[in-house]
């Protein structure tokens, strides 16, 4: 039984980060176990590890979590001709090969 639960019912926005190549692959492994796409999986797995995790809890509540610069690149939508947010993903399986993935966590119909 997978450990996430995907469920579809929240306001995405594409991300662009870099993962190792082998964490590239388990992540479409497991999307394929899971039934669900590998932007749902990444979503999920980090949603989950941040609720887990105790220390990062406290420091959220910390008056230095909110001077946090932005580090994470985010493509709004209709940034550089991206699609709107109800477009379905371009999916990420292609770009998953290299070490360099677009994350677009929009739901694909």
């Amino acid at each position: 039984m997978p450990l996430l639960e995907i469920a579809q019912t929240r306001r995405y926005v594409s991300a662009m980060v870099r993962i190792e190549d082998t964490t590239a692959q388990r992540i479409d492994q497991y999307a394929a176990f899971t039934k669900a796409t590998a932007d749902e999986v990444v979503d999920k797995a980090l949603a989950y590890v941040f609720a887990k995790d105790k220390d990062f809890q406290e420091f959220l509540e910390s008056p230095q979590a909110a001077r946090v610069s932005q580090s994470l690149r985010v493509r709004l939508p209709g940034q550089n001709g991206s699609a709107s947010a109800s477009e379905p993903g371009n999916g990420s399986a292609n770009a998953a090969k290299s070490s360099e993935v677009a994350h677009d966590s929009r739901p694909r119909s």
